[in-house]
């Protein structure tokens, strides 16, 4: 499978694709075409997450400050860390590798 595979021009909702899965990993592709998280709500998870931004750009929320990525940059998110999805590209897509671990 190549990661830009079955991508779309544009969609409504993030695009969610399992990747692998396994005991105690999972690796998802996640396409953003300008989605954001919904006002007020967190992420707050019991895994670990390392996100990798493929393609486009995004601006994450955490630990009360807001970090930008372009493509190539990367961000360690520790489980139970309150984050955001504050932007992401809308003039195009942007292309997450997220790897969540225990």
């Amino acid at each position: 499978m190549n990661l830009f595979d079955q991508i779309p021009k544009s969609a409504d909702q993030e695009l969610f694709t399992t990747l692998l899965a396994a005991d105690k990993i999972r690796i998802e592709r996640i396409v953003s075409f300008g989605q954001t998280s919904p006002d007020r709500f967190w992420h707050d998870q019991a895994e670990n997450e390392w996100v990798l931004l493929i393609e486009g750009s995004a601006q994450i929320r955490i630990d009360g400050h807001v970090v930008d990525l372009v493509g190539g940059d990367s961000l360690n998110i520790p489980a139970g860390t309150r984050h955001r999805v504050e932007k992401t590209d809308e003039t195009g897509r942007t292309v997450w590798l997220a790897v969540f671990y225990k």
